[in-house]
Order: structure tokens, then sequence, then C-alpha cells
């Protein structure tokens, strides 16, 4: 091959690729994408304002020194200051915070009287990244309330400051750590990995289910078994549902296998997997009547897919992305599906706290179904119109 012909043939390749708008905008697109949204997701560097609950029994001026100086540290902010351990769980989960500081009563009186009070920190280790740096921040907290009352005391006994700073302890912090199998990294990446790619796989099989139709030429074939789009969008996804049955049950085998906690209400697990499947699979033929192009359809799905679980919120705190990264993220199926997993596996809340992601994924599910019903009747209908031109 002479050096003419092989310049041509170079030439020719950069045609093809540019003349493919969809591989021009991923092979392009992609990237750009990626970085931006990677790059805003972590842009901080750290996590900061982390949400604790303040459980405040004591109200005196000390233990109110002492929620100052939580709100002053960067790293956490105070969400809520409660009168009392009362349902202190539940506002943490509508709050999001990973940290629960109770203050008991007579707890400025036990200081001034030696008594060594105990500050207890409930700490919960569903995330170990969120919940081990609002630990961290509560005990700097305390260590500075510690060394600021023992130091005043002592010298107010005439004792320098020097010695008065390793004199005694006024009160003791205890750490209580609950939800802590999730602190084994293992328990807490495998479910979110898995089901991200299930949701993957969901996506990249179902692009594949009208656009192989259209590219095949049997869609006019199947239009003559099935002419009802809903009939038609059932057809296609139900052997995708049972196949992810199947999957499920693989999931639950690591799980029994790597001894992962798997309690939690049976019933409410079926129907929120059940309403995700069932958004993912919409909107994955949604895409494959859009785009009537196998390799198109794949392509655009996988650009959906790839960033989900990074943007799920499931490792980094949603709350510390930019809003416009968390819109993109509220779209995804398996965003909610991540919180689902796990208020219910590792968090063990009761089922009402699963009520907004689920409403979230319904939503998902009906916008997807309805667009897709809607595209499928515009498509038999314009089938039709061009079969009954051609038999005239």
């Amino acid at each position: 091959m002479d050096v003419k012909r092989f310049l041509e043939l170079i030439q020719r390749e950069f045609k093809l690729f540019f003349n493919n708008k969809v591989l021009l905008m991923l092979f392009l697109g992609a990237p750009v994408l990626y970085g931006v949204l990677v790059g805003h997701v972590y842009q901080q560097g750290k996590v900061t304002e982390m949400p604790v609950i303040v459980v405040d029994e004591d109200n005196s001026p000390l233990s109110s020194s002492f929620i100052d100086m939580l709100s002053d540290n960067e790293s956490i902010q105070v969400a809520k200051v409660l009168p009392s351990l009362f349902d202190s769980k539940d506002v943490a989960i509508q709050y999001d915070a990973t940290t629960i500081v109770h203050i008991p009563k007579g707890f400025a009186a036990g200081v001034q009287q030696s008594r060594l009070p105990e500050v207890t920190v409930f700490v919960d280790g569903a995330n170990t990244l969120t919940s081990n740096t609002a630990l961290m921040a509560v005990n700097v907290c305390a260590m500075t309330l510690k060394a600021g009352i023992q130091i005043q005391s002592q010298m107010k006994r005439g004792v320098p400051a020097k010695v008065a700073a390793q004199q005694y302890e006024p009160f003791k912090t205890t750490i209580v750590k609950q939800n802590i199998r999730s602190g084994n990294y293992l328990y807490f990446m495998l479910p979110g990995v898995l089901i991200t790619v299930l949701q993957q796989v969901l996506l990249l099989g179902l692009a594949l289910s009208f656009s192989s139709e259209f590219e095949g030429n049997t869609f006019a074939e199947l239009v003559k078994k099935v002419s009802n789009p809903i009939g038609l969008i059932l057809v296609k996804i139900l052997p995708y549902v049972l196949m992810s049955i199947g999957i499920l049950l693989l999931y639950w085998a690591f799980g029994k296998y790597y001894r992962m906690p798997l309690q939690a209400d049976f019933g409410r697990f079926v129907l929120c997997t059940f309403v995700f499947l069932l958004a993912v699979c919409f909107i994955g033929v949604l895409v494959s009547m859009v785009l009537p192009s196998q390799l198109k359809s794949t392509e655009v799905l996988m650009v959906i897919a790839t960033p989900a679980f990074i943007l799920s919120g499931f490792t980094w705190p949603s709350s510390l992305m930019p809003g416009w990264v968390q819109a993109i993220a509220n779209v995804i199926p398996s965003t909610h599906y991540l919180r689902i997993f796990r208020l219910l596996f590792i968090q063990h809340a009761e089922n009402y706290h699963t009520h907004k992601p689920l409403i979230a994924l319904t939503i998902i599910m009906i916008i997807s179904f309805v667009l897709a019903v809607a595209v499928l009747w515009w498509k038999i209908r314009k089938l039709k119109q061009a079969l009954g031109e051609k038999s005239s």
C-alpha cells in the first residue's frame, strides 16, 4: 500500500467519524461531560457542613457553649437541637445526619461538682466517610471544651495554666457506634456497585429492544402480532424483569457468602425493587425507540449509566454537590434505589423513611412509561400510514 492510498484511507476514516453525529458527540463530549461532572462532585475536596443532631437536656450556658462550638466547626453543622432523645433517630434520618450528640440533664452542675458527667455521641456508620468526619469534628469540639473548663477551674485555685491543662477531665465522652457492620468497606461498597451494574446491564440490554427491530426491518412484523403500544412494551421488558429477579437472587447469594446484614422488611424491599426495575426498563425502551439504531442507543445509554454511581450520593454526600449536578442525579433511578437500600438494610430505618425516594422512583417510572407509550404509538401510527399508502 502506497503512502497516497494510506493517507486517503485515513482521510476517509476522519470523514466517517465526523459524519456520525452521535459518535462525534460522545467521543468529544463525554470526556468534557465526565470531567465537569466529576470535578463538580468532588470540587470541595473535603467533607464539610455534615449535619449533626444535638440533644440538649441540660439547657445551661455550658451546653449552649458546646453547641456554639459545634456550629463553628467547618466540618459539621447543627441541623437540629432536640430537648430529648425521643425520636432523635428519626430526625437524624430526616436530616441525613450521621451523628447525634447527647448532652445529659445536669451536665453543667456535674462539671462544677466534679462528678464527671457523660456526653454520649451516637455515630451511624452507614457511610464511613461522612460518619468518621462528623465524629472527628465532634471530638475536637469536646476536647476543646474540656481543655477550657479544666484550665479555668484549676486557675481559679491558683494552679498555673500549664499544669492545669494536665489535671483532670471535667466530663467523659462516650462514643456509641451504630450500624457498625457497614464499617466494613465490603459491606458498604458491594451493594452500591452491584445495584449500579444491574441498572447498566438493563439499560444496555433494552437499548437493543426496539432499535434492533427497526434496523432489522422486523418492526412491521412485530406490530402485526401486537399493535397495542402498552402490550408491545410489556413484551419487551418482561423478559428483562424476570432475568433481573435471577440477578437479584445471585446478589442475595453474594450477601450470604460474605455474611452481609440483609435483614429488612421484605415486602417493602420487593415493592421498591419492582418500581426501580420498571423505571430503568421504561427509560431503556424509550431511548431505544427515540434512537432507532442499536449503536446509537447503546452509546447514549452508556453515557447515562456510567456516572450513575458517582452521582448517586452513595459514597460522597449529594449535599456537597452543586444544584445542577443533584438535578441530574435525581433523574437516574439508581440514585433513589441506593438511598432506599441504605435506609432499609444499613440504617434499619422505618418504612416511612423510604416514602420520598420511592415517590421519586415512581415519578421517573410514570414519566418514562407515558413517553415510551406516546413515542411507540406514533411509530405504529406512522407505520400503518406507510403500509396503507403502499397498498393503495
